[in-house]
């Protein structure tokens, strides 16, 4: 009987330490920044490779030095870097958010749009643990939704405007979301969102890809996992909801999806839209891939995004509390 016992009690201390080791080994495959992160003349070769037609736009700015960067420190103590690029004071801020292990750069044909169709002014921040923010662990998008409002705050005093659009795209589509539930800062009279194949929450990610690369179930190692992502950074897959934060948003929003998206699937859209109230647009553009909407579309995205730029100015639903955030540049 004994024996027994130490048997079961072996295979149970077994199983708990294969769970957590692979729990270990999920968390840091997900989580981890990229090794070549700083490698800023690598994503500029990219964007220009796959889209050429921002080179002649580069080029204006860099003729007149319209392209910048800055630092700023968060209030935890990392130091956060943005480009920006100013059109006119007083004109809208568009916030332009990349995807998961890219950079902010490889997403100025999205800063574009904005700034030479649209006269906006732009602000391209790299999230944590991106490009040359300080960071060590990939947040998924949760985490860093509130150093979206500390940008927010910046880009008020750097372009002098209160009206926002906050435009994400993959990862960055569902920080934009995650945004999109929080009281604004006071800075902040006006916002949009445009999300482009965001997910529900990372819970819901994570188990897709797990079950489809991996071919494995969500029991137990999504729950090992979310567990170890708890203790190690303060938050869990399922609390990290971009699909309860909809829930909240009172401003109006776009939802793009293409409907043959195998990452991100295309299902997801339809949920958040679903739970988005007030006002809000959805466009699934056919047979586009992950994050491909723009380079199948380029002009009916142009033409989508504008059309919702220039509807009736918004307020929200209802007003909300504003709380003020201080974030001095550096």
């Amino acid at each position: 009987m004994k024996r027994l016992f130490w048997s079961i009690l072996t295979v149970f201390a077994v199983l708990i330490a294969v769970a957590v080791g692979a729990g270990m080994y999920m968390l840091r495959y997900s989580l981890s920044p990229e090794e070549e992160r700083e490698d800023t003349a690598r994503y500029f070769r990219q964007l220009t490779e796959q889209h050429p037609e921002v080179v002649p736009w580069l080029d204006s700015l860099r003729a007149c030095e319209g392209l910048r960067d800055t630092f700023v420190l968060m209030p935890s103590g990392e130091r956060h870097h943005a480009y920006f690029i100013r059109r006119t004071p007083g004109q809208p801020v568009a916030i332009v958010l990349h995807g998961w292990r890219d950079s902010a750069i490889k997403f100025m044909y999205i800063g574009r749009i904005y700034h030479q169709q649209l006269g906006y002014n732009v602000l391209l921040p790299d999230l944590h643990a991106h490009g040359l923010s300080e960071g060590e662990v990939i947040g998924m998008g949760w985490k860093e939704r509130h150093d979206v409002l500390h940008w927010m705050t910046v880009a008020a005093q750097l372009f002098q405007s209160d009206e926002f659009v906050v435009h994400g795209v993959s990862m960055g589509a569902a920080t934009a979301m995650n945004v999109s539930g929080l009281p604004m800062p006071k800075e902040v009279r006006t916002v949009r969102f445009v999300e482009d194949c965001g997910y529900t929450s990372v819970w819901d990610e994570f188990s897709y890809e797990l079950r489809e690369e991996f071919h494995l179930p969500a029991f137990p190692l999504m729950y090992t996992t979310s567990l170890l992502c708890r203790l190690r950074n303060g938050w869990s897959f399922g609390e990290a909801s971009s699909l309860r934060q909809v829930e909240k948003c009172r401003w109006p929003m776009l939802f793009i999806h293409g409907d043959n998206d195998h990452f991100v699937p295309s299902w997801m859209v339809h949920p958040l839209y679903e739970a988005k109230p007030g006002r809000k647009s959805l466009w699934t553009p056919h047979g586009t891939q992950h994050a491909m909407a723009y380079g199948d579309y380029t002009e009916e995205y142009i033409r989508q995004v504008r059309a919702f730029m220039q509807q009736q100015t918004c307020r929200p639903l209802h007003e909300k509390s504003a709380q003020k955030v201080k974030l001095p540049l550096k």
